[in-house]
């Protein structure tokens, strides 16, 4: 559901920024205030766990299309809403920089998209009190469905409703919602379904990782080898399992191209967007998880696509990006956590 900056205006572009960097200052001082170390390293590996695992786009059987979980309800339900924010933030922001996943002028209504309304919207109105403090397996799956789904289909309707403000596209809103709406259902009982096996596996051998399981002064430590265990999961994923993720077009593309004939939406021309595209195109040094081509040193206009696609679909390419998307999440998420130690601890002082 990462959209482009084809599909948003500058001023929407601005506004969601505004809100999204908004609560994610709010999240951090909420973490701050919790004074608790010890979530910070499950932070980064949790981090990297979903950067790797939104590399697994899945079938809709069906459809002709495909989905990739979001993982704000993963996230919220072992780090606690607000953490889980700040880490789901810090993996969408890598995905735009590095890795041109999503517009760079879109960040800040991809942030809202996907982390604020899964994270500090579905989870406390939904996962929250149908799993209950300690539910039993049958709620707590419930519950990841239903805050899976309704995280979903509130990011496909914002994803229309800032496209329709934005006025840059043809795309009509009636249309577009259409077919985001349904396509986004199937995609969120998916990663409910995916979320809860997780969950519940986690409530039988590790509940402590469960955020309504831990202690109300929640300094709970986590041991260091459930970390490596965490970790060693995210590496496989990003490195091995990202190889067979589905070719097929994600639920947003999908439904553009039920609309637009060649699946291509143009927009009108802005400065800052081209600003932000400029900016994006130097810094995504693995432009959709593959190698990057540089001169062309020769080679026909059609000969460099080919070899771009080729490269850009390779296996040892796809591995590479997993696993440095990966570590560039946990070291970013780390940094933030030690910034923040040092300033609870110059405190205590």
């Amino acid at each position: 559901m990462h959209m482009s900056d084809a599909l948003v205006s500058s001023p929407v572009a601005a506004v969601m920024g505004v809100v999204s960097v908004s609560l994610l200052v709010l999240s951090l001082h909420k973490i701050k205030k919790a004074n608790n170390e010890n979530v910070v390293p499950l932070m980064g590996v949790m981090g990297a766990f979903v950067f790797a695992a939104q590399m697994l786009n899945f079938t809709i059987p069906g459809t002709g299309s495909s989905g990739h979980i979001v993982g704000g309800i993963l996230l919220s339900a072992m780090l606690g809403p607000w953490a889980a924010y700040v880490t789901l933030a810090s993996v969408l922001v890598i995905q735009a920089l590095f890795f041109a996943d999503g517009g760079l002028l879109a960040l800040g209504c991809n942030l809202f998209n996907m982390g604020v309304l899964s994270c500090l919207v579905a989870y406390p109105l939904a996962y929250r009190p149908l799993a209950g403090e300690g539910g039993s397996s049958f709620r707590l799956s419930l519950a990841a469905v239903l805050a899976c789904l309704l995280g979903l289909e509130m990011g496909a309707f914002m994803v229309t409703a800032e496209t329709e403000m934005s006025g840059v596209t043809a795309l009509p809103f009636g249309s577009f919602l259409l077919f985001m709406m349904p396509i986004h259902v199937l995609i969120g009982i998916m990663e409910g379904v995916a979320t809860a096996a997780v969950l519940v596996f986690m409530r039988r051998y590790k509940p402590d990782l469960l955020d309504s399981c831990k202690p109300v002064s929640g300094q709970h430590k986590v041991s260091k080898k459930v970390l490596l265990v965490i970790a060693g999961v995210a590496l496989l994923f990003g490195g091995v399992f990202s190889w067979y993720a589905s070719s097929d077009p994600d639920g947003l593309e999908w439904s553009i191209a039920k609309i637009v004939k060649d699946g291509e939406v143009s927009s009108e021309p802005e400065m800052v967007k081209n600003m932000a595209d400029r900016i994006q195109r130097n810094t995504a040094f693995l432009p959709d998880y593959g190698f990057a081509v540089g001169e062309n040193g020769g080679l026909t206009e059609e000969e460099m696509e080919a070899t771009s696609s080729s490269l850009s679909d390779s296996k040892t390419g796809t591995s590479v990006a997993g696993i440095t998307g990966g570590v560039i999440v946990l070291l970013l998420v780390y940094l933030i956590g030690l910034l923040f130690r040092n300033r609870m601890r110059d405190k205590s002082v």
